[in-house]
């Protein structure tokens, strides 16, 4: 099953609205459910406020199957404690500029204000702009450029200013 199958199912889960989705084959299994607690609390950000919830993927171990593939974060910052992480308020495939010819929205070392767009993420024909919701300088970008991320994924590591 490719990345294009999974994004239908889900778009056709949210328009049916169906509680929960499940779909077994012999070397892959998928459950989907509405309004599952998420795995990794989200960061309180204006973005993610504004945007509805839409269902959630869940890894599921099937001890007769191979498991599932399973989707890796980047390392983490050094010191991540020292910084303020942006993370993916939905599902859905990350853009780091408007348009494919565009310069990116931000780059490392970019200082961002409260409100600054970091990216878009693409779900269900849908384009979301993810915002700074802090003040400081971008110093780790976890996702590549048209990947797909999941809800709470770690997007963006901010060093916030010191200033006050």
């Amino acid at each position: 099953m490719n990345i294009k199958e999974l994004k239908e199912i889900i778009r056709l889960v949210a328009e049916k609205e169906f509680a929960e989705f499940e779909l077994e084959q012999p070397d892959f299994k998928l459950r989907i459910r509405r309004n599952a607690p998420p795995i990794i609390p989200p960061v309180e950000s204006s973005a993610a406020r504004a945007v509805p919830s839409f269902p959630v993927a869940e890894p599921i171990s099937a001890s007769s199957a191979p498991a599932a593939p399973v989707i890796e974060t980047a390392p983490q910052v050094e010191d991540e404690k020292a910084y303020h992480i942006i993370r993916s308020p939905i599902v859905g495939t990350f853009y780091r500029a408007p348009n494919p010819t565009a310069s990116p929205f931000v780059e490392i070392g970019d200082h961002v204000e409260p409100g600054t767009v970091l990216c878009i993420i693409e779900a269900m024909k849908l384009m979301n702009e993810i915002t700074s919701d802090i003040a400081g300088e971008v110093v780790k970008i976890y996702v590549e450029n048209g990947q797909p991320v999941e809800y709470g994924q770690p997007l963006f590591a901010i060093k916030p200013n010191t200033r006050a």
